[in-house]
């Protein structure tokens, strides 16, 4: 792959060595050719035409024109961005200033007042259009690089230079990454085993390559410059969201002011991130300075709350004040409606930072067009190293593109050493090349991997090692880039003998995230705590039916408004608290029927665990039926069992939203898994049945809030509920495990007379004239097909026999061919919404081979992948979708 060869600065400083002014399109270029001037030169020897005009360095002349237009007219600050902004680049590209009134349909009154007063101003647009140059020895490098107004200072005559010689340049390959963290620790391991001076690094500056690189160069205390400006600033990124802060509603947590607290150095569990910042206890940090500064914001100027930061934050801020004067913002209130001004002020305009000019030199891709460093890293280039197209009228889209992908072409090569460092994928994606490459190189592509490229990862094995090695360059040793060594206790995580069903949910969706999961604590939730205060109640009652009166059940209400008050807006409380009292009632409805009165068949329990409505009404929890905790490490599982109601009954109680039998049954699939896993009453009935084999189980979910709307319609009374009549059948979800075989069970004559005597009209009128054998003799002629989709049933082999012999009894009636397919519906039925010893054992043989693989993968004989057994991992399910950047599936 190759195109046109930009001519080395030295080859280029040879061709106008002679001349006596050198025009150039790039600021650094010009910085270039004047470092290798050899000789006594009187005056500017290479500039820009901005440089030259100016007299200066080159300044943001649209913020400092807004800064005069704001301080003198009495224009919207978004208004006078605008017109700016219209003005200013239509002046670039078209040359003159009234230029932009040929374009009435981007006229009107802001536009004309700030028109005449740009014009009023020195600004470099005007000094452009006022000079000309008047040597007559001049030479132009890149004037297709040049905009009309810059073209506008050249004299008559003057020589032009092309950038580029007749010479073709071989791009080199692409060298792919799977993290932009691996990329990161390349660039930062070559900065620190050579000279930082002598490296730069370009980027998209709005890219999360940028952060990272800036962090890593930081904590390997690696100089660097050209990084974040003005508004990048952590302490004034802090300061401005600390000024949103105070307007915010009552509604704003914890997690949304951390990155201020981290600034301040206010530790804050993470546990506390969903919590509301105004109902944070203090035990779990002081912030009542921060409540106190939002209550009385009003009073406040912005100078006063930059004063209170700089005292937290121990720093001055005394650039961002002096910003504040400029934009008359010094002595204004503090109030939402000036946050917003500076707000859309930081985020429209660059301000100039000082800077120490060493280390390392960050460039933004879409800014710099040379790069003056022996070697240059380029990070990314992807599809955001494009310029958005041209939108007004007055930029010829042709002759912009030309000089963006000129100095697309130029930036590739700059530097005596070039190294691009990129992804194929990200979040499963293919990464986009720019889109500069389409008009550079002549084939096709879609991702970097189908350019010629090297691929750096992961050292898995020696054959691997030998297919992934270098070019042959020696510029990158794999040594270097992927830490071989062996893992060990300190660098690994710890080997599992047993997952919970949670747990292992979170791995067959995503093993990556089932990682975090292990590595970050999670912070609380509202559910978790209403979660767990309704678990504690139900224990509670079940311990002490007798003591719960009309005033307790109040009393745990009260306790579940006030335990969750952190998480909820205080308009929602009355809501809330119906809410509670309804799933306080339901679960006594529900334990007044199923709580056993005999607990001699289960062990004492070992009191795992806390209960916070024990605690409350200062009471004992001595049962052994609630809260049972279980680990069987041969088996592979652990849990905790709400309540034991028999030794075949297994109740959970669940505050969210009940799903059906079979939906229960379904998530639990293991060949292949579902989309949404979720293994509790598999895994649990699967424990069980080691502890009560051979007997008939049961699991029941308590949806104990499913009734709500009724209640509160008035179409039931939890009074009145009689749970023996099924009344509260809509918020039960009952799953069955039949400790035989499925064909068993199908072939059994307990289901053939059950078919015969509940089953549909033609299924009971079909069976009545045959007898069991009859019925039986099917399953012995042709196994039953294992599927849960009633129609695949039917369309069998088993189906087709089942039809013919009834047929062959009955006669061949329609409703007989009806009646076969209505017992074999029911069948499925059956199938999908219960469990049978099949299926338990093909779990824990699953269970095994979960486990084997996770052990490895804990051990570091292997990595972590994103997606599972399912491949793609279900978006709504994971936990730490912003940490899963990594494209391998």
């Amino acid at each position: 792959m190759s195109f046109p060869l930009a001519k080395p600065v030295d080859r280029l400083y040879e061709e106008v060595a002679g001349f006596d002014l050198v025009v150039v399109p790039d600021a650094p270029l010009a910085s270039a050719l004047n470092r290798r001037l050899d000789r006594p030169h009187l005056g500017t020897f290479a500039t820009t035409p901005r440089r030259l005009a100016a007299g200066r360095r080159e300044t943001a002349e649209d913020r400092l024109a807004f800064l005069s237009v704001i301080e003198d007219a009495d224009i919207g600050w978004k208004p006078a961005a605008h017109a700016i902004g219209d003005i200013l680049q239509c002046w670039e590209h078209q040359g003159t200033r009234e230029a932009i009134l040929a374009y009435e349909e981007h006229i009107n009154d802001v536009t004309r007042d700030v028109l005449d007063r740009v014009g009023a101003l020195e600004t470099t647009s005007k000094r452009l259009t006022e000079y000309r140059i008047e040597s007559e020895n001049v030479a132009v490098v890149g004037l297709d690089q040049l905009t009309p107004l810059e073209r506008a200072v050249l004299p008559e005559s003057y020589e032009v230079v092309d950038p580029f010689s007749d010479d073709a340049f071989e791009l080199p390959p692409f060298r792919i990454f799977e993290t932009t963290t691996a990329i990161v620790e390349t660039v930062v391991e070559a900065a620190q085993s050579g000279a930082p001076e002598d490296i730069a690094v370009v980027l998209d500056a709005g890219s999360e390559y940028s952060p990272l690189i800036e962090s890593a160069l930081s904590a390997a205390d690696v100089p660097f410059y050209g990084g974040p400006g003005f508004a990048d600033d952590p302490d004034h990124r802090a300061f401005v969201q600390l000024l949103r802060t105070l307007h915010g509603s009552s509604n704003v947590r914890v997690g949304d002011v951390r990155p201020v607290l981290s600034r301040l150095g206010v530790d804050v569990s993470r546990e506390h991130n969903e919590k509301r910042l105004s109902e944070l206890d203090e035990s779990a940090a002081d912030l009542s300075w921060l409540r106190s500064l939002a209550a009385a914001a009003h009073e406040y100027t912005l100078v006063d709350v930059l004063a209170e930061y700089e005292d937290r934050a121990d720093c001055s801020l005394s650039a961002f004040g002096t910003e504040l004067g400029r934009l008359g913002l010094a002595d204004a209130p503090a109030t939402e409606a000036n946050v917003d001004r500076l707000t859309f002020y930081l985020s429209t305009y660059e301000m100039p930072v000082d800077r120490e000019n060493e280390g390392v030199l960050l460039a933004d891709a879409k800014s710099a067009a040379y790069v003056d460093r022996p070697t240059v890293f380029f990070l990314g280039m992807d599809d955001r190293w494009t310029h958005s197209a041209p939108r007004r009228p007055w930029v010829d889209g042709a002759e912009q593109f030309t000089r963006n992908i000129q100095d697309f072409q130029l930036l590739l090569q700059s530097g005596v050493e070039q190294h691009y460092l990129v992804q194929d994928a990200t979040g499963g994606s293919p990464v986009t090349p720019c889109l500069y490459f389409e008009e550079l190189l002549d084939r096709e592509y879609e991702r970097f991997s189908d350019l010629p490229s090297v691929a750096y990862g992961r050292i898995r094995d020696e054959e691997t090692q030998a297919m992934e090695t270098d070019d042959g360059t020696g510029s990158f040793d794999r040594d270097r880039l992927v830490d071989g060594s062996e893992p060990t206790a300190s660098t690994r995580l710890l080997g599992v003998d047993a997952v919970s069903q949670s747990s292992l949910g979170s791995y067959v969706n995503s093993p990556r995230d089932y990682c975090f999961d292990t590595l970050l604590s999670s912070p609380d939730r509202e559910y978790f705590a209403e979660g767990n205060l309704f678990h504690d109640f139900a224990e509670f009652y079940v311990n002490h039916p007798d003591f719960v009166d009309e005033s307790v059940r109040e009393s745990v209400v009260d306790l579940l408004v006030e335990e969750t008050r952190p998480f909820r807006r205080s308009v929602d409380e009355g809501r809330k608290r119906t809410e509670y009292r309804v799933g306080v009632d339901t679960l006594v409805a529900y334990l007044d029927d199923v709580s056993p009165e005999d607990t001699a068949f289960l062990s004492p329990s070992d009191g795992w665990g806390t209960n916070a409505v024990a605690e409350h009404f200062d009471r004992s929890i001595d049962s052994p039926v609630t809260e049972r905790w279980f680990e069987d490490e041969e088996l592979g599982v652990r849990g905790k069992i709400d309540l034991v109601a028999d030794p075949t009954h297994l109740v959970d109680f669940k505050s969210g939203s009940k799903k059906g039998a079979t939906a229960v049954v379904g998530n639990a699939a293991i060949d292949p898994p579902s989309d949404t896993p979720d293994f509790q009453a598999l895994l649990y009935l699967t424990y069980w049945r080691s502890q009560y084999p051979d007997r008939q189980l049961s699991f029941t979910f308590v949806h104990f809030l499913e009734l709500l709307d009724e209640i509160v319609t008035g179409e039931l009374a939890l009074e009145d509920l009689d749970v023996e009549d099924g009344e509260l059948d809509d918020a039960l979800t009952t799953i069955t495990y039949y400790p035989k075989h499925f064909s068993e069970y199908a072939s059994s004559r307990s289901t053939f007379e059950a078919l015969r005597d509940e089953g549909a009209k033609k299924c009971q009128k079909t069976l009545s004239q045959v007898e069991y054998r009859d019925y039986a003799a099917v399953f012995e002629q042709v196994p039953i097909h294992h599927t849960t989709d009633s129609d695949e049933l039917i369309e069998s082999a088993f189906g087709e026999s089942f039809i013919d012999r009834m047929q062959a009894i009955v006669g061949e009636y329609k409703y007989v061919v009806a009646g076969c397919k209505q017992a074999m519906r029911e069948l499925t039925r059956i199938r999908d919404r219960n469990y049978f010893e099949g299926d338990l054992d093909a779990f824990e043989t699953f269970l095994d081979d979960q486990l084997a693989e996770l052990n490895r993968r804990h051990t570091g004989e292997e990595r972590f992948p994103v997606g599972g057994p399912g491949e793609e991992p279900n978006e709504r399910y994971l936990n730490h979708r912003d940490l899963l950047l990594e494209g391998e599936r």
